[in-house]
């Protein structure tokens, strides 16, 4: 406990062994011993007696005095690094060298950390002391921990690696929710609200003001989104660089050459549309990537591949498309959308730009504008006919139906194409929220064949469901829960574990609603594997207890099994 005293010339418990063993008069030796290794103030030792007489124990009085010189010295120590004296840091260096030898001594060790915290380059020797010893290493400061981190990059991997993982966890937590709304989804929370996450803090406190450390942690997430294809790793970029921004980290903002762009994006995201103004100030900072400069366009890929920014940018497509139609304009005629597609195009491609390392702007097809999107309109358009059909007075009525296909081109085209079937798939999430049920009819089966099974993906599924609580009441009718499950979610469960999930979601939300005899179909349909052992069947529903419906002890038990 002691071990250090010697170094600095103090004595410890093992010369006051030594001198009792080798002294005549014990009494005497122990009054030498405390003569010499006692406070050395003259006038205290005529006080001492007056707190034996009071039976104050002499320990209780010096770990008093003790305690509170410790206090005086950390404020001390926190003044001196705080004042403006060109000498300070060496008046700290000198004090840690006193120091460190008691840095194992609990009453010590505090002091001796607080040096330590407040010197902006620590020793190496006693940064290499610090990180071989595991108590001394989980004690020592944050800003202590940086210096070490920064030459070990293996060792600052193991500390944020738990971090990454516990962020996905938390994303996909939030996409399996079984709260479903169309008001509180996975993008319901404002930027800002996002970047006041654990993770999110840790990371920022981590990094702090080293650029170094910071280019580590987006190493990480570039490595970890090209081994996962993740693309929640890219949210984390984007957060990770707007939270020290809102800390006003310059010593790294101002060398991130996406600051800028994440900055004027993030006031996108927050407000969920691109407008003209913000549009062309984007175009300018994807105009302005100069020549031997192209590798950030990997880094802006990655911003760009964000759910939040994709999210943004297409809801901002499909309101462009609306105000096209209403001014009775192409697609090919607006450079917003174009912007927009540009961006769009950019964010999708960014696995396979930080794969290939070749940093070029995906060539965007250019029949995506002048075919898909005019397919899109034409959609719309049946839409508004028949709705005003549909309100003419019965004698001027035609004999006009509603149309249950769809243009060649839209099913090709989110076949085929990435960009394509992101508008599309946004384009259901838009009639779904008009409530408009012929049209969801319509587009779902369309959905069963796209590009890269994105229609099955998390994030669009987590959206639908949320949309179609909308239409609840038209879960009454067998058309309409044919075209929901028969025609688009049961296409895929048997092959696609999370498809399973969201469709239990959606039935445990809708149990009320569904067709009854569709719902026996569909609990057959979704019901666990034969395979799997009736004892542990039986013990699962055995630990579900109080007053719920038959269908929700089912809905527990197959989420379990998921």
């Amino acid at each position: 406990m002691f071990a250090g005293l010697p170094e600095l010339g103090i004595s410890n418990g093992e010369d006051l062994k030594e001198t009792l063993t080798n002294c005549t008069e014990p009494l005497k030796a122990i009054d030498q011993f405390q003569m010499e290794n006692g406070i050395l103030l003259p006038t205290l030792q005529s006080a001492l007696p007056f707190l034996d007489l009071h039976g104050t124990p002499r320990l209780e009085f010096h770990q008093s005095v003790f305690d509170e010189l410790r206090e005086k010295l950390m404020e001390r120590v926190a003044t001196i690094a705080e004042g403006k004296d060109e000498d300070r840091y060496i008046k700290l260096e000198e004090l840690l060298e006193k120091s460190f030898p008691l840095v194992k001594m609990p009453s010590i060790q505090p002091i001796v950390m607080q040096v330590l915290k407040h010197l902006p380059k620590v020793p190496e020797k006693k940064l290499k002391q610090v990180m071989a010893d595991k108590e001394l290493y989980k004690v020592c400061s944050v800003e202590v921990k940086r210096q070490i981190w920064q030459d070990n990059q293996a060792l600052f991997g193991d500390e944020v690696s738990p971090l990454l993982k516990q962020y996905i966890v938390e994303k996909e937590a939030a996409l399996f929710s079984s709260d479903l709304s169309i008001l509180h989804n996975f993008f319901s929370p404002s930027p800002k609200t996002r970047r006041q996450g654990e993770v999110v803090l840790k990371l920022t406190q981590m990094i702090g003001k080293n650029v170094k450390l910071y280019d580590m942690v987006l190493q990480f997430l570039r490595t970890l989104f090209l081994r996962t294809r993740n693309v929640h790793y890219c949210t984390l970029r984007a957060e990770l660089l707007m939270s020290l921004h809102d800390l006003d980290v310059s010593e790294i903002c101002s060398v991130d050459p996406c600051h800028k762009f994440s900055w004027c994006l993030d006031a996108c995201i927050r407000e969920k549309f691109v407008d003209a103004k913000r549009a062309r100030e984007l175009q300018g900072f994807l105009d302005g990537v100069k020549k031997g400069q192209e590798q950030v366009l990997g880094d802006l890929s990655m911003i760009l591949c964000d759910p939040f920014a994709c999210n943004t940018l297409v809801l901002s497509t499909v309101r462009n498309l609306q105000e096209l139609l209403s001014q009775d304009a192409l697609p090919r005629d607006s450079p917003d959308l174009l912007l927009l597609l540009r961006m769009l195009s950019l964010g999708q491609g960014a696995w396979d730009m930080i794969d290939s390392q070749v940093f070029k702007e995906p060539r965007m097809d250019l029949e995506v504008v002048t075919r898909f999107l005019p397919a899109v309109m034409s959609i719309v358009v049946d839409d508004y006919t028949f709705t005003v059909e549909q309100k003419l007075p019965s004698e001027e009525k035609t004999s006009l139906t509603y149309p249950t296909t769809l243009p060649e081109t839209f099913s090709r085209y989110i076949q085929e194409n990435r960009v394509a079937c992101e508008i599309g798939l946004y384009y259901v999430l838009h009639i779904a929220k008009q409530r408009n049920k012929n049209a969801l009819q319509r587009l779902l089966p369309a959905l069963v064949d796209t590009y890269n099974d994105m229609a099955f993906g998390d994030i669009f599924l987590h959206l639908l469901t949320g949309h179609l609580t909308l239409l609840s009441d038209e879960f009454g009718s067998e058309e309409f829960c044919t075209a929901v499950f028969d025609n688009f979610l049961l296409t895929s469960f048997s092959s696609k574990e999370n498809v399973h999930r969201h469709c239990l979601r959606l039935l445990n939300h809708l149990q009320q609603k569904v067709l009854a005899s569709y719902m026996e179909t569909v609990m057959k349909t979704l019901e666990p594997p034969k395979q799997m052992n009736s004892t542990e069947f039986s013990s699962i529903s055995n630990t579900i207890r109080g007053d719920i419906s038959w269908f929700t002890q089912y809905l527990s038990i197959s989420v379990l099994i998921c």
